[in-house]
């Protein structure tokens, strides 16, 4: 089980930060921007033109045009075009900025989700393992989606709101300070309940986004081992264990959205409020002759006008929170740590002449060597043979919980080399140090006499080939699976490598052969099988140095018999690690080392553990049994 880590945050941690990096995407696309502020300048000009020319239409035509025998309607039909014209070229204005964000934020969301993959691909293993996949695909889905929600329709409708709001406001003072100064009034508690109501629901928006991170890690996981549910009838407890999640993000769901959703019916009201009074101050003033009446229905048409907008913002209110809380989970992933590579060593194609001297050559040659500089500009190759040496290594996932003590071992170039003890003894947290998924904090490891610390990682882990008891096939053909332990492997080398893993029988059964379309993780192959092309994989890749965890956990004894001169073959020549409850399979090993709590308490040929009589002996014989 992993140790899964969930921070949940009263409030937005970095909500300028946040906003100033959005906009560092968005920023991207100038002339594009360009063009929607274009928009959004004449879809808000045409609103207020179009109201301001209601005065003049009152006040010169249709009021006196009222009771009129034969009324001449050409100046009015003329403002009127003018009006429409002006609503009309706003249509446009609007039209044309929606189209633009969308694009705008689908390019965004396009370099985003790059960007988050990116960082992705260079995070250490330990991210993972703290992390539920679920929550790791919110980000890419959900806290996306939020924030392409709030790019493509949010910013501009804020922006629009904005300018609405300006352009009305400087109207309504030409027009009526009086009546201007009950509408500020107005305008100061709306936003004293938009800024009280929104620091409450701010914080529950933040939970809102990690509980739903919990759901989908949950049912992610769940999804996958739903034979395991079923063959152990938890249905019921699973069921019920979902139910507490899910009522967790109802909880903080429901107490996001109701403080944003009252903020609507509030605003609204007090809208109403302001309009009745305006009407009600706007008539007095009528009366007594300090406006007009066109003056008063343009003043009343921009009350409407003037809260509209701030009633549109109390709406994207809660859109923005659930972006911003879904764009930090985003930047969060971003920043974090990638993992660390200190290292210089690199590994290069090799010509190794009679006298042993090594060369570098720019094509393949079929050997490798590793290119090690000097602080004094030096540079000194050595061949890569497989030599690794553990010196006095301790490590531990947590520093408080030491998993290794004091580890100290060497595999010579051809040797293979077996660990057995019982689950969680810290057989495969050798492997882990070996492709430095970990370092470790004391001690070293060798690699042809070389600290792996100063090997760069990715060419250590291509001198490296592994097969996990936990085989995963991508979705693809088998050929391309095969191909993924060597992207250059021609199809012959591909079926001489299913061919060695005794793969290549049943492949050849299969509906398309090797161009059979494997998805969803392999299902439709038995987990033998699935295990038989993971190490075909491997063996594509012919490393010096093999890694088998439990690699024929999952294979009949039928099955492992008809493989075991295949694998013979491979580990020819390699140095090999070997993983294995099933004591069978590292008989032959040159050495096996036995592990206890951490330490290796035995270690010699399979004969010289059996005369020993200690805990070896025991598991072979099945005096202790191996948990």
């Amino acid at each position: 089980m992993k140790n899964l880590k969930s921070k949940t945050h009263a409030k937005p941690r970095y909500t300028k930060q946040t906003i100033k990096r959005v906009f560092s995407y968005i920023g991207r696309y100038p002339f594009l921007l360009t063009l929607v502020v274009i928009g959004i300048l004449l879809s808000a000009a045409s609103s207020i033109v179009g109201t301001v020319l209601l005065e003049p239409a009152i006040n010169k035509f249709i009021g006196p045009l009222i009771g009129a025998e034969n009324p001449d309607l050409s100046g009015l039909i003329t403002l009127l075009l003018v009006m429409g014209s002006a609503y009309f070229v706003g249509v446009i204005g609007a039209f044309m900025y929606s189209r633009i964000m969308v694009v705008i934020s689908t390019k965004t969301m396009t370099a985003i989700r790059n960007e988050l993959f990116e960082k992705m691909e260079k995070l250490p293993i330990k991210y993972f393992d703290t992390h539920t996949h679920g929550d790791l695909m919110s980000r890419y889905t959900n806290d996306t989606d939020t924030l392409r929600e709030m790019i493509s329709n949010g910013l501009p409708q804020l922006i629009t709101s904005v300018l609405t709001i300006v352009g009305v406001f400087i109207a309504m003072v030409i027009m009526s300070p009086i009546l201007t100064v009950i509408l500020v009034c107005m305008l100061f508690l709306m936003i004293f309940i938009v800024a009280k109501l929104g620091s409450k629901s701010g914080k529950y928006f933040i939970k809102q986004q990690d509980s739903l991170g919990k759901v989908n890690g949950y049912i992610e996981e769940y999804i996958a081992g739903q034979k395991v549910v079923k063959v152990f009838c938890h249905e019921d407890k699973v069921k019920n264990n979902f139910d507490e999640i899910n009522d967790t993000l109802c909880v903080n769901s429901t107490k996001a959205h109701t403080i944003a959703n009252i903020l609507m019916p509030i605003l609204g009201n007090i809208s109403y409020l302001n309009y009745a009074i305006t009407a009600i101050v706007g008539g007095v003033l009528t009366i007594y002759g300090f406006m007009s009446i066109g003056a008063i229905g343009s003043f009343l048409v921009f009350t409407r006008t003037f809260s509209n907008p701030i009633m549109q913002l109390s709406q994207q209110f809660n859109a923005f929170l659930v972006a911003l809380a879904g764009a930090e989970r985003i930047f969060d992933m971003i920043d974090q740590e990638p993992e660390k590579d200190e290292g210089y060593v690199t590994l290069v194609n090799a010509v190794i002449d009679d006298k042993g001297n090594i060369s570098e050559s720019d094509k393949p040659t079929g050997k490798w060597a590793w290119k090690h500089p000097h602080g004094d500009g030096t540079l000194t190759y050595t061949e890569l043979k497989g030599d690794v040496r553990f010196v006095d290594a301790t490590f531990g996932y947590e520093p408080d919980k030491i998993v290794l003590k004091n580890i100290s071992l060497y595999a010579e170039p051809g040797q293979k080399i077996a660990f057995v003890g019982s689950t969680g003894a810290g057989k495969t947290t050798i492997t882990n140090l070996i492709n430095r998924f970990y370092d470790i904090p004391d001690g070293k490891i060798r690699y042809d006499g070389i600290n792996i610390n100063k090997i760069k990682k990715p060419d250590l882990r291509r001198s490296l080939a592994m097969v996990l008891q936990d085989t995963h096939l991508f979705s693809g053909t088998v050929k391309d699976n095969i191909r993924y332990g060597k992207l250059d492997a021609t199809d012959e080398q591909i079926y001489e490598a299913a061919k060695v893993a005794n793969a290549h029988q049943f492949i050849s059964r299969l509906p398309d052969g090797y161009d059979t379309y494997l998805s969803a993780d392999g299902a439709n192959l038995s987990q033998g099988q699935r295990q038989l092309i993971a190490i075909a994989r491997a063996a594509v890749a012919n490393p010096p140095v093999l890694i088998l965890d439990e690699a024929t956990s999952s294979i009949d004894t039928r099955t492992e018999a008809l493989i075991e001169k295949g694998m013979d073959a491979l580990m020819k020549g390699k140095t090999v690690f070997v993983i294995a409850h099933r004591l069978s399979t590292v008989r032959n090993s040159d050495a096996i080392m036995v592990l206890e709590h951490g330490e290796i308490i035995e270690r010699g040929s399979h004969e010289e553990l059996i005369k020993l009589k200690g805990k070896y002996y025991q598991l072979y014989t099945g005096m202790f049994e191996l948990s």
